[in-house]
């Protein structure tokens, strides 16, 4: 079965390219020096671990079989990086700081034996002949790289069960952000398939050790096996960053269409529309899009009747509207009562009436700390250019602001006695 070492290292890679900028912004975070460790770590180990590698290895320093402990070396520090990442991640709390680095020194110093012990072995081991592919089966009985073997598979079994748990034990905490409580699923798919490349490799090695044949599972179960864990923690480290980015950059979107309609109605106003450009980013648009209704708002401002706003939010409470969509709503029917205003006096003149709104919405402007429990009693132009989206909003809904318009029509004694 063909495994392909390259798959892996590129998502790898990828998660390491995300994760780089806040690596070098934030250096002196532990957490995030883990991080790259363990992704620095895992590129290296699959890049050397590539038949195509071994190989060459072997070749340009003339001892066979050396990479063999070179690649073992990377994995046992792999393994490391892993129980840092734990460590900091678990006690990473101030009135934890001494716990922290007293468990990185025991993890550093275990970790680092083991790669002196593996580079040991294989120096007092005798192993001529170059295997490529399966060597751990190849030289199971062999003295000292027997020993070998079994240390790196040991410290590799070890830190994906004590990481593997910690992960799955992560994904219950509660108020995780929904992303992140993702991306520690996939890390802990991916810490567990770990665990099966060290018994496919273990079993196929007591199975030499027996007399019996079991070598498909070293060399291709156990390959198949860290290349899937492999690219799932990779994904996992991913998907929080990827999924809050699209995440982000699909309510902006959101947001900026949901002006629409708010944006159309200011353009029969302004006589132009915001301005565009090609190249500009999503957040750009959003801004652009937003200032200029805002800035046309400003220039209905001696239009607006606080009279009719007042009348509108009544009609639509009597209508059955939340007091929420009810303030939406009669923002909408006096927008367009000015708007209609404003067409009917292209001239810029307006009544009396106008004058003492312009008037009103001016002095609302200058002084927007002045609040009052009634939300009908702050000037037109606080709440109009605060909630420009839940006015947009309602304008898509015609129908709402006919009905609330024509309620608001009706002198109030006659609503009364028609009640």
């Amino acid at each position: 079965m063909y495994v392909s070492f390259w798959l892996p290292t590129a998502v790898l890679t990828a998660a390491l390219a995300i994760k780089l900028p806040s690596i070098l912004k934030l250096w002196r975070d532990p957490l995030l020096r883990a991080v790259g460790g363990l992704l620095l770590f895992a590129c290296a180990v699959f890049v050397f671990a590539a038949p195509s590698t071994i190989a060459w290895t072997n070749r340009v320093t003339g001892v066979p079989n050396i990479a063999a402990p070179w690649v073992y070396s990377l994995l046992t520090a792999l393994c490391a990086s892993w129980l840092l990442l734990v460590v900091h991640w678990r006690n990473g709390r101030t009135e934890r700081h001494a716990q922290t680095r007293r468990a990185t020194r025991w993890v550093v110093a275990v970790y680092a034996a083991v790669v002196a012990a593996l580079w040991v072995l294989f120096a007092l081991a005798d192993v001529p002949v170059e295997q490529i592919r399966d060597l751990d089966t190849y030289y199971a009985s062999t003295p000292f790289m027997r020993e070998l073997i079994l240390l790196y598979l040991t410290a590799h079994t070890v830190a994906s069960l004590i990481t593997s748990r910690l992960v799955w034990n992560w994904i219950r905490t509660d108020g995780l952000d929904a992303w992140l409580r993702w991306g520690l699923r996939f890390l802990g798919i991916g810490f567990a398939t770990n665990l099966l490349f060290s018994a496919a490799k273990l079993t196929a090695v007591v199975a030499r050790w027996t007399g019996h044949d079991l070598d498909w599972l070293n060399t291709n179960v156990a390959p198949s096996a860290a290349c899937i864990a492999a690219t799932f923690v990779a994904v996992g480290f991913i998907v929080p960053h990827a999924g809050q980015y699209l995440q982000e950059r699909w309510l902006v979107r959101r947001r900026h269409r949901g002006l629409a309609p708010l944006a159309r109605l200011m353009r029969t106003v302004a006589g132009s529309r915001e301005p565009l450009g090609l190249r500009a980013t999503p957040e750009m648009r959003l801004i652009r899009r937003e200032t200029f209704i805002r800035d046309t708002l400003l220039q209905l401002a001696r239009r607006l009747d606080e009279h009719l706003r007042t009348r509108s939010y009544d009609a639509a409470l009597a209508l059955g509207f939340p007091p929420g969509r009810a303030q939406a709503l009669a923002a909408a029917v006096t927008i367009l009562d000015a708007v209609e205003a404003e067409r009917r006096s292209p001239d810029g003149g307006g009544t009396e009436r106008s004058a003492g709104s312009a008037a009103t919405a001016l002095q609302g402007a200058a002084e927007p700390h002045r609040t009052s429990p009634d939300p009908l009693s702050a000037p037109d132009t606080t709440y109009l250019l605060q909630e420009i989206h839940a006015v947009s909003q309602v304008l898509r809904k015609p129908e709402e602001i006919k009905a609330v318009r024509a309620r608001a029509a009706v002198p109030a004694e006659s609503m009364s006695a028609h009640e």
